[in-house]
């Protein structure tokens, strides 16, 4: 699909991609990743000297690339994946971000956490065990995030002797469970963490395989459509009056373009003006985008403060105090109905409390099952009233708008994630 309007060719030339990776126990996704910062140079020396030494000591002669990721002291000595664990890593053709991810279902919480900005999610499966539960969990987690892009990874095919026969027996089931689930876009790739057939070079062990490598694949998806740039919302964080003769309201652009001498609306008061200026630190720009950080100033003397939002009259979002939404349960504590939390969402942070559960969603089976409470890393769609209205959009259409946080008011513990429903 071609580039239609300037901020996405602008989005696509900042070349930054963010990625999130999930698998089960032992389905090599530290190796993977490994493997990736490996092959494409990723990797300091004196962080390879430190991982040739930990890797002498257990024995091992080839370095062990899952050390590269596997930063935990606990993870190292268990095998698993704990923590989220972001690498930066690049190459000519991009930037990349990587959220190294749990796979284990106790962790759900830190896979929503890593998954949540991701523009792409890679889901690996052992080709020795073929769609398991757990795969298919995050899957189902991938797309309730709203992740457009996912890679299904079957790796160890150097185990299967890189049977064609076996990826697309694997392939296949996959892509029939991608449907069931909405899956936007599904990318079957055979690889080997380990050997490296398929990662970062194309595998002569599967000449049979014509699509690209997983590297080639990152460096290439399209990713400037992910991007709303129809709806513009501007949520205010902050005013600035450094003299008399200035006032602008500076703020991140959740989505939408916005152009000098735009008319925009303000919300809660919908009293209209014009976009006088679009400043940023080295001076003025004709537009601004998603994600960028800029201070707009209004012809007009508008009454504007942090939680209020800019948005073009006729295409509003949606202003309610009551609204349905997925939420996974970040904490031990179990939820608690009409308890009193605090909302964090866009730059609001109003009361609120959860009035009913209108069911859990258990992400090994995907049955609806009927809850009075939600435990840790639970999720589930529940009814949320706020004591004052938001301005948001269904998560499906602006990621941006259409999640928050809710926050225990006692502790100021994060207790959940949750993001609105059409």
């Amino acid at each position: 699909m071609p580039l239609e309007t300037k901020a996405e060719i602008d989005y696509a030339n900042m070349g930054l991609l963010r990625f999130t990776t999930a698998g089960s126990v032992d389905d090599g996704k530290s190796t993977l990743i490994g493997r990736l910062l490996f092959d494409s140079k990723g990797v300091f020396e004196d962080q390879l000297e430190a991982i040739r030494r930990t890797t002498q000591k257990k024995g091992g002669e080839d370095i062990d690339l899952a050390l590269i990721t596997d930063g935990l002291a606990a993870e190292r000595e268990q095998g698993i994946t704990i923590d989220v664990a972001y690498r930066y890593f690049a190459t000519p053709k991009r930037k990349f971000i990587i959220a190294d991810t749990p796979g284990h279902e106790q962790y759900t919480r830190n896979m929503v956490t890593g998954a949540s900005t991701a523009n792409l999610g890679i889901i690996l499966i052992d080709a020795r065990n073929g769609v398991v539960t757990q795969s298919r969990r995050h899957g189902f987690i991938a797309t309730l995030l709203g992740i457009p892009h996912l890679v299904v990874a079957i790796n160890k095919m150097d185990l299967m002797n890189y049977s064609q026969e076996v990826f697309e027996k694997i392939k296949k089931e996959y892509e029939i469970f991608g449907k069931s689930i909405g899956a936007k876009e599904l990318v079957v790739i055979p690889i080997s963490a380990l050997k490296g057939d398929n990662v970062v070079e194309k595998s002569a062990s599967m000449d049979w395989y014509k699509g690209p490598t997983l590297l080639e694949h990152l460096e290439t998806v399209e990713i400037s459509h992910d991007l709303n740039l129809s709806d513009f919302r501007f949520p205010v964080q902050t005013v600035l009056r450094p003299n008399l003769d200035y006032r602008g309201f500076a703020g991140r652009v959740a989505s939408g373009v916005v152009k000098k001498g735009d008319k925009v609306k303000v919300l809660p008061s919908g009293f209209e003006s014009t976009v006088k200026s679009i400043d940023v630190f080295d001076g003025e720009l004709t537009e601004a985008f998603p994600p960028m950080s800029v201070t707009l100033r209004l012809n007009d003397e508008v009454d504007l403060s942090r939680g209020d939002m800019l948005v073009h009259p006729g295409n509003e979002p949606r202003v309610s105090n009551q609204f349905t939404a997925d939420i996974c349960w970040m904490v031990s504590e179990p939820l608690t109905l009409k308890k009193k939390y605090s909302i964090k969402h866009t730059t609001q942070m109003v009361k609120a409390m959860v009035t009913g559960i209108e069911y859990r969603t258990n992400i090994n089976s995907l049955e609806k099952e009927k809850v009075d409470s939600l435990n840790l890393n639970d999720i589930a769609r529940v009814q949320i009233q706020t004591l004052k209205p938001l301005y948001f959009d269904p998560y499906s259409k602006n990621r941006n708008t259409g999640n928050f946080i809710l926050v225990d008011e006692l502790t100021n513990n994060t207790v959940a994630a949750g993001m609105i429903v059409d």
